[in-house]
């Protein structure tokens, strides 16, 4: 996006992702991770998990409408996990798990909850091994 539409553009558009996240549910806790990768923490039932998730890429993929009027299409990847999900309550393991089944729908438009095999994903420094940014003895994993 950068490259098209320039830096000022790039920056509305994490701008206006990061003021909507904090409203994907009651008490959500949000914050960017790093780059264009984000995490919402949410307390929701199994229950209204999906239709939550569902209602937050919806919400994701809402486009953007810059100062100049020119509008951005959004896409957006969610990778879910919850501790009953993965077998854990450990956060970086939740976050860990959320990581790799965020992998699993890169693309497809919907969002995926994490199970206890994406759990077991290998990972670098909290990444999922493969990952970019992940190395293994000074070579790309």
């Amino acid at each position: 996006m950068n490259d098209t539409l320039g830096y000022a553009a790039g920056d509305a558009v994490f701008a206006a992702i990061s003021a909507r996240l904090p409203r994907a549910g009651p008490r959500a806790a949000a914050g960017c991770l790093g780059g264009d990768e984000f995490a919402v923490i949410l307390d929701l039932t199994s229950r209204r998990r999906e239709r939550r998730l569902e209602q937050l890429v919806r919400m994701l993929h809402t486009p953007v409408v810059l100062d100049d009027g020119r509008t951005v299409d959004v896409a957006a990847s969610v990778g879910a996990a919850a501790p009953a999900s993965v077998g854990s309550r450990d956060l970086a393991a939740v976050q860990r798990a959320a990581d790799a089944a965020f992998y699993d729908c890169k693309h497809s438009g919907r969002a995926v909850v994490a199970t206890a095999a994406h759990a077991a994903t290998l990972s670098i420094n909290g990444r999922r091994a493969g990952r970019p940014g992940t190395t293994i003895w000074g070579r790309a994993a």
